[in-house]
């Protein structure tokens, strides 16, 4: 809980409420994504300060997961803190976590924003800030790869999303942390994040502190550091490649000279967008591969049929169908 006493100006409250100021829209209204821990505490904490400031309004968004028991306690003590902080409106959204195979961080995640979704659209807000920090940003980019995801996934986490807000991407968590000290407010600990079945633990409990002290101090601000250049470059090239596509791209058919004309990097991102956009399939990088085999190494190949997808070559031109 708060103090009743305002805190002092410490480092930690300057750059967290310095961070949140740069993302504040110039009017509205803006949610923040509470669980309770430090991260989303500090940013909430932050957020509502800055927000009156402004002349903004500021409320909280808190998911119950239904994951652990008295997880219903531990999402209405988060919105006491938050109409403490003066916050205003503060959701609360049990949500049902989809079993579909993609593993229990990516379900709880999928069914998290889905409620993000629902609470922009119940409250009238333009936007949810989220309490991401530079730690998570460098977790996110050793996970993707380690699993070989290309620059989708090295690219990590964009400071703006659509309506997701992550001002805290150039902060340390242990800032975070100093930031509730300082402020007064007893931020909660999710057991979960020390649960060693959770690849982005084991990475954050024993990968990263390994790196560190193989590799020296500095390793989380170097691989944020790298994503934030990927992401640059990916940038440019996704939007190389959006502009070749709708050139090109007709009633689901493209000719392979239009494709075989762009370096490896745009004529991927063409198929693969090709593909998203027109057909709603959303291909892998071995799927998108054996498409462009169909442009750069052509030796006669029959129909191409890939999940939700069927690619044919025919008289130089790449045909795209969904089948029946």
């Amino acid at each position: 809980m708060e103090s009743t006493c305002r805190p002092r100006l410490t480092p930690a409250i300057a750059d967290i409420r310095r961070a949140v100021r740069t993302l504040l829209p110039a009017e509205g209204l803006v949610l923040v994504g509470l669980s309770g821990g430090a991260d989303s505490l500090a940013l909430a904490a932050a957020t509502a300060f800055e927000a009156a400031r402004a002349g903004l309004g500021a409320g909280a968004v808190i998911i119950d997961h239904n994951l652990q028991d008295g997880s219903a306690d531990v999402a209405a003590r988060a919105a006491e803190i938050a109409r403490q902080l003066g916050l205003d409106p503060v959701l609360v959204m049990s949500v049902t976590v989809d079993r579909d195979g993609t593993g229990p961080e990516a379900e709880a995640r999928t069914a998290r924003y889905a409620a993000f979704d629902d609470a922009l659209e119940h409250s009238g807000a333009g936007g949810v800030l989220l309490g991401h920090t530079l730690d998570d940003q460098a977790e996110t980019v050793l996970l993707g790869l380690a699993r070989g995801s290309g620059p989708t996934s090295l690219r990590g986490m964009a400071a703006r999303t659509g309506p997701i807000l992550r001002p805290l991407l150039g902060i340390r968590r242990v800032t975070t942390r100093q930031f509730c000290v300082d402020a007064g407010l007893d931020a909660w600990t999710d057991p979960q994040n020390f649960d060693p079945r959770y690849a982005r633990v084991r990475v954050r409990e024993t990968v990263l502190p390994l790196l560190e002290n193989e590799l020296g101090p500095g390793i989380g601000v170097a691989l944020a550091r790298t994503a934030e250049a990927l992401r640059e470059d990916s940038d440019a090239l996704d939007e190389l490649a959006h502009i070749a596509l709708h050139k090109h791209w007709a009633n689901g058919e493209i000719t392979a000279v239009a494709l075989a004309a762009q370096p490896a990097a745009v004529r991927q991102r063409m198929i693969r967008f090709g593909v998203e956009e027109h057909c709603g399939v959303w291909l892998n990088r071995g799927q998108t591969l054996a498409v462009a085999a169909l442009v750069t190494d052509w030796h006669g190949q029959g129909v191409l049929s890939l999940p939700g997808i069927r690619v044919v070559r025919q008289d130089g031109v790449l045909i795209f169908s969904v089948p029946a």
